[in-house]
């Protein structure tokens, strides 16, 4: 079965049971970020186990349940999880992207955890992502190219929209949560980098480093829908301080920042949903 056909088996059997929702934004959540999805009101929760073409979610911090509700007053779908490129292949994330196209979303709100590569953006910093790198070695649009979700050389230019980062910043403010902001490189995993691999990757432009996000951004542009994301700065990459690089530290530095994400987060969709009332009134 090819991933447009599974996208929409997927979407058809999500408004099977949940049926007339519409999610207005859908939001994936990365590692120890799952527990945002609690807050949801009005939930309907399905396991990614019965909604085909979408994967296993094998990281600890990754529950591989999607949530549907809604989050400040907005209808959200929330992914409690992802499966990653080194797991699954580039394209692990192509069928739940494309089944929130199908259901009606307009916006991927991306998060992750990341390591710093600049001192001065410690660990538990948000940092909203104005751009990418891709190191991963390949694109998640490699193959035959589905015309009907986008098209075969889709641009990336503004690939994190600007008003989206115009809100995360207002929303910031609004909490007085010191945002920063920069470019996440995307590296491939499931190893961390080498020293010598984190001084490249800085060294051509990159302001924290992760192993997520870039292929769901890819894959959500191509077929139309608009990207924000967030980064949650669980450590400092190898090279950068002396502590130890590991999934521990990870989940454990989402934790620490887990109040000011999930404060973030909820601002943000509230001012998004204030905008588009306003936008759509007469």
């Amino acid at each position: 079965m090819s991933s447009a056909t599974d996208a929409a088996e997927a979407a058809l059997s999500i408004q099977r049971q949940a049926p007339g929702f519409v999610p207005r934004m859908a939001l994936v959540l990365g590692s120890g970020l799952g527990p945002l999805a609690d807050t949801v009101e009005d939930a309907t929760i399905l396991s990614y186990d019965d909604l085909p073409g979408f994967p296993e979610a094998g990281v600890e911090g990754h529950a591989g349940r999607l949530v549907l509700g809604v989050l400040a007053g907005v209808p959200v779908a929330c992914l409690q999880g992802r499966a990653h490129a080194y797991e699954a292949g580039l394209a692990a994330m192509r069928v739940p992207v494309r089944a929130m196209k199908l259901l009606g979303a307009e916006l991927l709100y991306l998060t992750c955890a990341a390591g710093s590569l600049r001192r001065e953006v410690e660990p538990t910093r948000l940092m909203t992502i104005t751009d990418h790198i891709n190191l991963m070695g390949s694109n998640p649009l490699v193959g035959p190219n589905d015309a009907d979700f986008g098209p075969r050389f889709p641009p990336l230019l503004d690939a994190y929209d600007p008003e989206l980062v115009r809100i995360q910043r207002a929303a910031a403010l609004d909490l007085g949560i010191d945002l920063a902001a920069g470019v996440y490189c995307g590296w491939l995993g499931p190893s961390f980098e080498t020293p010598a691999e984190i001084r490249m990757i800085k060294m051509i432009g990159a302001d924290a480093v992760g192993m997520s996000t870039v292929p769901e951004c890819i894959l959500a542009r191509h077929c139309g829908l608009k990207v924000s994301a967030t980064a949650v700065i669980t450590n400092y990459a190898v090279g950068i301080s002396a502590d130890p690089v590991n999934h521990a530290q990870t989940l454990a530095g989402a934790k620490a920042a887990e109040r000011d994400f999930q404060r973030f987060i909820l601002r943000f969709v509230q001012r998004y949903g204030q905008r588009a009332a306003a936008t759509a009134a007469p």
